[in-house]
């Protein structure tokens, strides 16, 4: 298709129908990946004899490269292709060498990677969808991700639990190359410059006038704290579990990521269409609420088996945070010019706050207990829903609507 032509409306055209499906295989398998990374690096690591702080400073480093790799990058499906290849060698590093130096190379690596390919997926979903339509496409990504990470989760938690720890790691590598071969149909979307740029202005908004935005500044500080919250919950959980059940472990915490993605992919379409029929705001608040409530419960519930139902109301918060990311930021930023320079943004914000949640989760859990830990992370959690709820406005664009 030559560059500058827009693309078929999505309910028709079978190029188009292919890209889709292209793109909810990739959701699917990169989800796939992911979920080798996480709670699974903290079974793992507990395993090693890392303390929760240590474990938590690991996964800090990560998330430090991935606010330096906030850069847009022109071809989105050469992003995409390199952001996985480093996830396999970041995988092989951990399977391999379980040492500081190359845990924190294998984290820098992942952290790249993640902050990589998320943008490369929002941008392609915005030229396949549109604006008008992007929460419905997003909706999607997040439903075929959820089901990516529940397979994921299952199949690493057998492995885990059958094998060792370390063959989670030589999984998490084998399932790159099926996200590699999903992302081959997408190439042409770099060529495809699809709705949104046939719309936009002649000239870009100026990057400072973008910068200051105030809707933009609101939701990267809803982000941060959201993240902040967030990023030490399962982590901690994962390292109590370790401590309780042993090698029993990565079957319950497989279950900790089935179940809330089970939520996430019943729940994502609607969430979706809730942004585009009703507003973003109401969107958010059932996601940022259930994060709070999350946390609080963990305080009070120590059976493994009740923790893995609490951990359910995650999928409610990462259906409603995951797409309200790109969604609000394309609402923002997607006629300006500068939609990937936005995003990074936000996931500079969010990088912060997922820099100093998992180290903050583990000194507070070493210094003060696990139920102290949850209840910090819980208050930061009702802070960023206040937040949203006294601040944050609706960024819904008048032309959105479902069809």
């Amino acid at each position: 298709m030559p560059r500058g032509e827009p693309m078929k409306d999505e309910s028709g055209g079978g190029e188009q129908r292919s890209v889709g499906r292209g793109l909810d295989w990739l959701n699917l398998f990169v989800a796939n990946i992911q979920t080798g990374f996480g709670p699974f690096i903290a079974v793992y690591l507990t395993t090693q004899g890392w303390t929760q702080t240590a474990i938590g400073l690991a996964l800090s480093v990560g998330t430090v490269a991935a606010m330096a790799s906030q850069v847009p990058a022109r071809r989105k499906s050469l992003a995409a292709g390199l952001s996985i290849l480093a996830f396999t060698l970041s995988a092989l590093i951990f399977a391999l060498w379980p040492v500081p130096l190359f845990v924190y190379l294998a984290e820098v690596l992942h952290g790249f990677s993640s902050c990589t390919l998320g943008p490369a997926i929002a941008a392609m979903s915005l030229a396949l969808a549109g604006r008008a339509s992007l929460g419905l496409r997003l909706g999607r990504n997040a439903r075929y991700a959820s089901i990516g990470s529940g397979i994921g989760a299952a199949l690493m938690g057998a492995c885990g639990y059958y094998v060792s720890n370390q063959a989670i790691f030589y999984l998490t590598a084998v399932l790159t190359v099926p996200a590699l071969l999903a992302l081959l149909p997408l190439s042409h979307l770099d060529d495809w410059r699809g709705r949104e740029e046939i719309a936009r202005p002649p000239q870009p908004t100026p990057v400072l006038t973008l910068l200051r935005d105030r809707r933009l500044l609101i939701f990267a500080g809803c982000a941060m704290l959201f993240t902040l919250a967030n990023a030490g919950i399962l982590p901690l959980a994962s390292t109590y579990l370790t401590k309780r059940l042993g090698a029993g472990a990565s079957l319950m915490i497989a279950a900790c990521i089935v179940l809330p993605q089970i939520v996430v992919a019943v729940l994502s379409p609607q969430i979706g269409r809730l942004a585009e029929m009703r507003g973003r705001r109401r969107a958010m608040l059932l996601g940022f609420l259930a994060l709070p409530l999350k946390a609080l419960l963990f305080v009070v519930v120590t059976n493994p088996f009740a923790m893995v139902l609490v951990q359910g109301l995650d999928g409610l918060a990462a259906a409603s945070f995951g797409v309200m990311v790109p969604l609000i930021t394309s609402d923002v930023a997607g006629r300006s010019g500068h939609f990937n320079l936005s995003l990074g943004m936000i996931g500079l914000a969010i990088g912060i706050g997922g820099t100093l949640g998992t180290p903050l989760a583990g000194w507070l859990a070493d210094g003060y207990g696990g139920a102290a830990a949850f209840g910090g992370l819980a208050s930061i959690g009702a802070l960023a829903f206040l937040l949203v709820w006294g601040a944050m406005p609706e960024t819904r664009p008048a032309e959105a609507s479902v069809p």
